[in-house]
């Protein structure tokens, strides 16, 4: 019975037209339901393996929030790659992409490419691994996150090549050979990196960056409340300003990308249940506006959920220009409206949820540094 449903299901698709087929149907399923769809035909096995096809695929998948474990309980691991999903039915709003033999921190996503830190007893120090979770592709990048900090990752639009971006801090125990500034490391490249200066900014500190305008943008609180800006095709840097706060307030700020702009978030440290979000308004004249002020329902899930205290760590989320935010609270990660409304409440385990503000559109594109790097493997371990 369930055969013969499949095999109606499938001719009365082989009745559309190809175009709508591939372009309207094919092109919008999630990466795991597609490749499963090639083993329907030959044509289709062909069409949905075109680079062209599994580009406009990318484009058409959903920006997904990304979070990692720390601990077991709930069905997570402390090796898992969680995403959470605004689209899909609450059951599977959270749920692991993918999971890990060993212990990891994410470092930077772009186009539906991970950059890992793994913490290893195979090997000496913790090294620099990139991971493509939809394709179970794993390669080790050949250097050591020894003092060299990932702030960022890019694809270079001239050359197609994707890029990190690299700080070494003037906090670091520098080798003889190494300046304090930063560095651009191509992947699959057997070059060491490529120093291009700014050493004045040697010592700030660079959050998960908000990718607009084919530059990247963070907001450097050491850095008298500016937005630092990489331009990804020149790759250089600028400044831009930031919201003004009053004189005085401690605030933990994070900044986001928003409907192709850049979104600010942040919480004064003293009174901490209410999140202003900033939106830039105009790009060319630096121009923002205070959009939202959220009260997050602390009370409320203090009363209600166990093991819950006020170190709460906020990202904001957009899902079709609707915004809201995901809130992980030790064991708990709580989704909350515009409106301050609690909407869901997921428990994940013994320890806790980080997320830091990546997010992750899945990709089955293929890239050919990974065959390129000593050490590449696909669909096996250290993939569980």
């Amino acid at each position: 019975m369930a055969q013969s449903a499949r095999a109606g299901a499938t001719h009365r698709l082989r009745a559309l037209p190809e175009e709508i087929v591939t372009w309207e149907i094919l092109v919008r399923l999630p990466p795991k339901a597609l490749l499963r769809c090639r083993a329907v035909c030959r044509a289709w096995l062909r069409v949905t393996s075109a680079r062209e096809f599994l580009m406009a695929h990318h484009d058409r998948q959903p920006s997904l929030h990304f979070l990692y474990g720390s601990g077991y309980g709930g069905g997570i691991h402390e090796k898992d790659i969680l995403a959470f999903d605004n689209q899909a039915t609450n059951a599977v709003q959270l749920h692991s992409v993918a999971r890990l033999k060993e212990y990891f921190y994410l470092q930077a996503s772009c186009d539906g490419l991970l950059i890992i830190a793994t913490l290893t007893y195979r090997l000496p120090g913790t090294w620099f691994i990139c991971c493509n979770p939809a394709t179970r592709q794993y390669a080790p990048l050949g250097i050591v996150a020894r003092d060299l900090y990932i702030v960022g990752m890019y694809r270079h639009r001239p050359t197609g090549e994707y890029r990190l971006l690299l700080q070494w801090s003037r906090y670091s125990d520098l080798p003889d050979d190494q300046r304090i500034g930063f560095y651009v490391f191509t992947l699959g490249s057997d070059r060491q990196p490529r120093y291009i200066g700014w050493p004045e900014m040697g010592s700030a500190y660079f959050n998960v960056p908000a990718r607009v305008r084919d530059s990247l943008h963070w907001y450097v609180t050491s850095q008298s409340k500016l937005i630092v800006v990489f331009n990804t095709i020149t790759e250089s840097f600028q400044r831009m300003r930031a919201p003004t706060f009053p004189i005085g307030q401690r605030r933990i700020s994070y900044i986001f990308e928003a409907d192709g702009t850049l979104g600010l978030h942040t919480r004064n440290m003293a009174t901490k249940e209410i999140v202003d979000i900033w939106v830039l308004q105009n790009y060319e004249g630096e121009a923002w506006v205070l959009k939202y002020q959220i009260i997050l329902p602390v009370a409320e899930v203090m009363g209600r959920f166990e093991g819950c205290d006020e170190l709460w760590y906020v990202n904001v989320a957009l899902d079709d220009g609707r915004v809201f935010l995901l809130a992980t609270v030790a064991e708990w990660v709580f989704h909350i409206d515009s409106d301050g409304k609690l909407v869901d409440s997921f428990h994940r385990g013994v320890g806790s949820l980080c997320g830091y503000g990546f997010r992750h559109k899945q990709s089955l594109v293929p890239h050919s540094f990974f065959t390129a790097l000593e050490g590449s493997v696909a669909n096996t371990s250290p993939f569980i």
